[in-house]
């Protein structure tokens, strides 16, 4: 069968479907999320018709929930609900072939709808460069088949290419000192567990951890001393994906440290000040040495939702409302981004700061340069003495 003939005969919503369950297996719950969602906007695009006898969203939840969602649509102790089957069924009868790739305008039609949102407004740059590599490893499984002759994505800085992803960090969205100070005092003025949602946020500014690391500390993988500077042994992520995404059925899958080999650790310093603070917490909440160190209200994992909400609390309450509204500290990964600007400012070497933070030199400096300050003027009198031209009379 010829390359055009099998594309012809072969329906993308069908295939699409195909990919998803022969690369469930091996895949983390995270990317399958986003596989969905990627799947969930070109199938959309590739239809013939639109689906006006269904609400837009309906629609998109059933791709992305059921669809393209390997666990649920084969669980037999969960039968998918009668109106998913229907859009899921007409969707299937509407849905183009394959050789709608080798039509410039339906590609077109699906580049378009990897970068924008339901409300027609453009998805970030991040969320369109991950959904494009999504959709170019989905297009190489169609080749590799024998479904697809060649790779109809444009690539390189053709028109729709997609919008250039800016690497460094936004230098409004770190916090100062000050700032810090007072968010963590306000938080641990909260009653009953103000203290230990203190010392998690004051682990992810005094040790740059990354939230998915923090919250999957147990005590015993910190060194506390009675005195001085203590130690976290990090080995673990719990990035939360959702349940229905992971194989346990949990909120959290857990995972190996972000760019490292399988079961490797790192060594981060923690500072005499959160050395106390943890101290402190381990006592009042009796936390045994194989407990989580932040665990959640039921002991379990702390919710994403609820340190968040922790968070955004305490910034309405302590900043003035225009800098509420501006990108300091918006997001909790921005005391990391705090930390580790901190450390680069005191002249910690790069290599040093990306060992603790678990980056690679490279992406550090990609990610932080532009934040480097009060160096310069050193900088400048280290290369006054080279000279080139005679000195003024």
């Amino acid at each position: 069968m010829s390359y055009s003939s099998k594309a012809a005969e072969t329906n993308w919503y069908d295939f699409a479907v195909e990919y998803v369950d022969r690369t469930w297996a091996r895949t983390s719950a995270n990317h399958r999320k986003n596989v969905a969602k990627a799947l969930t906007a070109v199938t959309v695009a590739l239809l013939r018709t639109p689906p006006k006898q269904f609400e837009p969203v309906k629609v998109r939840t059933a791709l992305r929930e059921w669809a393209f969602n390997h666990k649920r649509r084969t669980d037999p102790g969960r039968p998918m609900p009668d109106d998913v089957r229907v859009i899921l069924d007409w969707v299937q009868r509407n849905t183009l072939p394959m050789s709608a790739w080798e039509d410039p305008e339906k590609v077109d039609a699906a580049v378009s709808a990897l970068g924008t949102l339901l409300d027609g407004t453009a998805a970030k740059a991040s969320s369109v460069s991950r959904n494009r590599r999504i959709m170019n490893l989905v297009i190489g499984y169609a080749i590799k088949h024998g479904i697809l002759r060649s790779n109809p994505l444009p690539k390189g800085k053709t028109e729709g290419a997609g919008p250039k992803v800016a690497q460094a960090i936004d230098k409004r969205s770190l916090l100062n000192p000050q700032q810090v100070a007072a968010l963590l005092e306000w938080i641990g003025k909260r009653p009953r567990r103000g203290l230990l949602y203190q010392a998690f946020f004051a682990t992810l500014c005094y040790a740059g951890l990354r939230p998915e690391e923090a919250v999957a500390l147990r005590v015993s993988d910190a060194t506390l001393p009675e005195v001085g500077w203590g130690e976290f042994i990090v080995h673990e992520a719990q990035p939360e994906v959702g349940s229905q995404w992971t194989d346990t059925g949990e909120v959290h899958e857990e995972r190996d440290l972000k760019g490292r080999a399988e079961g490797d650790t790192r060594t981060v310093p923690i500072h005499p000040d959160l050395v106390a603070l943890l101290r402190e917490v381990i006592a009042k909440h009796k936390l045994d040495p194989t407990d989580l160190l932040f665990p959640g209200e039921r002991g379990g994992m702390l919710a994403g939702s609820v340190f968040r909400r922790v968070w955004d609390k305490a910034r309405k309450a302590v900043l003035p409302p225009h800098e509420y509204e501006s990108p300091a500290g918006k997001r909790v990964y921005d005391c990391r981004h705090t930390c580790l600007t901190g450390w680069l400012n005191e002249g910690i070497p790069p290599a040093q700061v990306a060992e603790w933070a678990g980056n690679s030199v490279p992406v550090l400096l990609a990610i932080y340069a532009r934040c480097i300050v009060g160096q310069l003027a050193d900088y400048l009198k280290r290369i006054e003495g080279i000279r080139y031209l005679p000195s003024a009379a």
